[in-house]
């Protein structure tokens, strides 16, 4: 874990305690902790003491509350109280315990849960934009992102610049008046260009701009959001958090100055995430640690490997010696993920095609961070306006899984046997 890692662990005051009347771990509010991260995706969010000694938070499914008496009623809006229990659309104890947990390993000040990942971006942007604002949006980010901001947040008077991601401090030139609001994700989920996200989010304190990052790909345990001064941190618990590709939610954690915005926002949205969904991420989370090592070093393998391979013009891996973006993530980053992304040479759409349809391992599909290895062309260069995507040949998204490495190794050579076939193509 790094300093920086560790300085957001020590400074967040809702961790847990570790004894209760039951010689459980129980959730108190309050208290510092300087457990190691992996540590504290186990134990945090957890309140065994308060539920029967269940390991646990079990699943509250609930829309309707009961109150104690009218007066009650009447006055439960009057204190926000983070964990009161007034409506199910609000929060419940399953809720409560992942918004814990991610609070914890964050170090954020608070954090909201959405429907999916892509309602936790748009809830964000929503919160800091109005008619007559401008946006500067990270031209590598994830395209519905983009397709929000173009054909939603256009519609409502918002103006939305496109800027290079590897920009860094010169992003200040493009900043007007009127400019509320930075948008970086780093690395890119498709191109995998790695933000200098502290000068970015220096200029923007300094001009009082607010920040908000995807940062799906490294987790929480990987990069330090707020340690970097970020506002916003948003994730697609659909993921890694998740691990296992069957639940579809967003969790959006925020600092002091940002939260209730954000909050706000989400309860004026009606938007929130169903009970079975944020109890199968919580238990997602407990085996975080020890999953996405695994990911780590499956990815790393394939991209040493697929760097050796005559088909392969270029691996775009942060974590990998030489590859763009290396020395930022090296200075930013404690841990790279499974996906990343291979420049092939000249081959022909169809020569992809065959070789994609000829793999048994590595499924053909969106999304990631699930335990199977997928893998995906990818066409930047129709979605760019503030850059320019030029390849020596197509692009594939790859995604490593769990499985062992050996095999995922003798699937893409069989399947670059195929490529081979075809031969080098000037059409791609």
């Amino acid at each position: 874990m790094t300093s920086q890692q560790t300085a957001a662990i020590t400074k967040n005051d809702t961790i847990i305690s570790l004894t209760n009347s039951l010689g459980s771990p129980t959730l108190s509010k309050h208290q510092s902790s300087n457990y190691d991260i992996d540590t504290l995706a186990i134990i945090s969010g957890r309140a065994s003491g308060e539920h029967h000694g269940v390991v646990n938070t079990p699943v509250y499914r609930a829309s309707t509350i009961l109150h104690s008496d009218a007066r009650a009623f009447e006055t439960r809006h009057d204190i926000f109280d983070r964990y009161k229990v007034v409506y199910g659309l609000l929060g419940t104890p399953t809720t409560f315990a992942l918004e814990e947990a991610m609070i914890a390993l964050t170090g954020g000040h608070d954090a909201v849960l959405t429907s999916s990942g892509l309602s936790a971006v748009t809830i964000s942007l929503l919160s800091f934009v109005s008619a007559g604002d401008h946006l500067l949006m990270t031209d590598s980010v994830y395209w519905p992102t983009r397709a929000f901001c173009d054909q939603t947040l256009s519609r409502f008077g918002v103006d939305v610049t496109y800027y290079d991601p590897t920009i860094g401090a010169d992003i200040e030139s493009l900043i007007r008046p009127n400019t509320r609001v930075i948008f970086l994700e780093s690395p890119g989920s498709m191109t995998f260009e790695v933000q200098d996200i502290p000068a970015i989010t220096k200029i923007a304190r300094n001009r009082e701009i607010t920040t908000l990052l995807d940062a799906t790909w490294a987790t929480p345990l990987y990069f330090d959001a707020f340690g970097h001064d970020v506002d916003v941190a948003i994730h697609a618990a659909t993921k890694y958090l998740v691990g296992h590709s069957d639940v579809l939610l967003g969790v959006i954690v925020s600092n002091e100055r940002a939260w209730e915005a954000v909050r706000q926002t989400k309860t004026r949205l009606g938007e929130g995430a169903g009970p079975d969904e944020v109890y199968l991420t919580t238990r997602g989370l407990r085996t975080l640690p020890m999953r996405l090592k695994h990911h780590h070093e499956n990815g790393l393998t394939l991209a040493r490997w697929l760097e050796q391979r005559p088909e392969v013009a270029c691996v775009l891996h942060p974590a990998l010696p030489g590859a763009p973006g290396h020395e930022l993530f090296e200075r930013d980053f404690s841990g790279a993920c499974g996906l990343f992304g291979v420049i092939l040479k000249k081959y022909s759409t169809e020569a992809v095609r065959n070789m994609l349809n000829s793999l048994e391992l590595f499924g053909i599909g969106a999304s990631w961070g699930g335990y199977e290895s997928l893998i995906i062309p990818a066409f930047p260069d129709r979605y760019r306006t503030a850059t320019q995507w030029n390849a020596p040949g197509p692009l594939l998204r790859l995604h490593a899984g769990l499985e062992s490495p050996a095999d995922l190794i003798a699937d893409l050579e069989h399947g670059f046997k195929q490529l081979g076939d075809q031969g080098p193509d000037s059409t791609t």
